[in-house]
């Protein structure tokens, strides 16, 4: 059995990622426009998509690693292609979208396996947690990559962060 010896960010640029051991907490990295005030995530690298702020700066930035649940559902069915399926057959999970605390912007995920529709109530409290997507092989090596991504997680529930 091949040994897991590094991770990955799913998407780069997109969430940090801290070292393990490192005392730094994950944030997911938006970009916030100087003149409006407006975020986005992800993050926008071309302009500000704020009406009347296309001439604007941008800056990046973390952004809250808690909110409200706004909205939530549980996906039945497999998702098409890029998705890499994690088992087979496929196993429902949940889908969050999150108000963040400060940027008052609403932020989806999955959430954690084990957690299920029936355990999320709109406006309970959620934080971003880091957990494995998928594990990838290298052919030559033999080598294990976990690939990685944000998650959204409710704050309390035991056994779900």
């Amino acid at each position: 059995m091949a040994e897991t010896t590094r991770r990955r960010p799913a998407v780069e640029g997109w969430f940090h990622m801290p070292e393990a051991g490192s005392g730094d907490q994950p944030a997911l990295i938006g970009t916030r426009c100087t003149e409006s005030g407006t975020y986005f995530f992800p993050p926008e690298r071309v302009m500000s998509r704020a009406p009347g702020h296309a001439d604007s700066a941008l800056q990046e930035v973390q952004l809250s690693t808690r909110g409200k649940l706004w909205s939530y559902t549980d996906a039945q069915y497999q998702p098409p292609p890029p998705y890499v399926p994690v088992t087979e057959p496929h196993e429902p999970f949940c889908i969050a979208a999150v108000e963040l605390e400060d940027e008052k912007m609403v932020v989806m995920g999955q959430v954690p396996a084990g957690v299920t529709v029936d355990q999320l109530t709109l406006g309970m409290e959620m934080e971003l947690v880091l957990d494995t997507l998928f594990v990838e092989t290298d052919e030559e090596s033999g080598r294990n990559t976990e690939v990685v991504t944000w998650k959204w997680a409710p704050v309390g529930l035991k056994g779900s962060n």
